[in-house]
């Protein structure tokens, strides 16, 4: 049975009250809990190995928990199959990608649309953020860049009228100068109004736009608090995350 939600859930765009989550037998989340507000960043941070990827495939609906609650929008989702999450207006930009590769990066675009009660976005809108994606849709997506593919992945989810996005270490394998165009993508989503809660290795550049922080370490939440707490302090930083 599904933990009672917290009142707090319902002015939350997301809301994770205690969940338990396993591969098979092996446990691998323990008892966390992260609330992002609407229009806010958040940061899941820690080492490789945390449990940070698998706290975004449990709100997701991809490996569900044993125990705990998720509500998104107000509605408790962890019983929820993963494409009605979706349709509700979560949108994911997952580490590997998963666009289309044989498909048009236009295809691929007209795919993602769909109608949801939050801020319905245009192809025109995405290539204000990625100017060179405008002259990139008729070309297959297995013949992009890294940096290419993920303009492609952002897009296909803002395509998707979110509230909520989750970013899964969207600087991986990227160009500095494609990181910082990503990192103005969340900062412009966070101005529309968008909830992010961003997993990402790139400490110094997830700190940067993140209003909270959460880090993780062997599957538990062993801090929360004020994302300038632990940018502007270097003891902390290092105590917490190593760097």
């Amino acid at each position: 049975m599904s933990a009672v939600l917290k009142p707090a859930a319902a002015a939350s765009m997301l809301s994770i009250d205690h969940i338990d989550t396993f591969y098979g037998e092996t446990q691998v989340l323990f008892d966390v809990s992260l609330q992002v507000g609407p229009g806010e960043v958040v940061a899941l941070l820690g080492p490789n190995g945390a449990g940070k990827t698998t706290t975004l495939r449990s709100i997701l609906g991809l490996t569900p928990p044993r125990k705990g609650a998720i509500a998104f929008d107000g509605k408790d989702i962890i019983r929820t199959p993963t494409h009605e999450i979706a349709k509700a207006g979560l949108g994911w930009v997952p580490d590997d990608r998963r666009i289309f590769p044989t498909l048009t990066v236009a295809r691929n675009l007209a795919i993602a649309r769909k109608q949801t009660r939050f801020r319905k976005w245009n192809e025109k809108e995405c290539f204000e953020i990625f100017s060179a994606m405008e002259y990139l849709m008729e070309r297959e997506c297995e013949n992009l860049s890294g940096g290419e593919m993920q303009m492609v992945a952002i897009s296909r989810a803002l395509l998707g009228s979110p509230g909520l996005v989750l970013f899964d270490e969207p600087s991986q394998g990227l160009a500095p100068k494609v990181v910082q165009d990503v990192m103005k993508t969340i900062t412009r989503l966070k101005a529309e109004g968008i909830a992010v809660l961003v997993v990402e290795q790139n400490v110094q550049s997830a700190l940067a736009v993140a209003d909270r922080v959460y880090v993780m370490n062997l599957g538990k939440v062993i801090h929360e608090g004020p994302a300038a707490d632990v940018r502007n302090d270097p003891a902390l930083r290092q105590q917490l995350l190593g760097v």
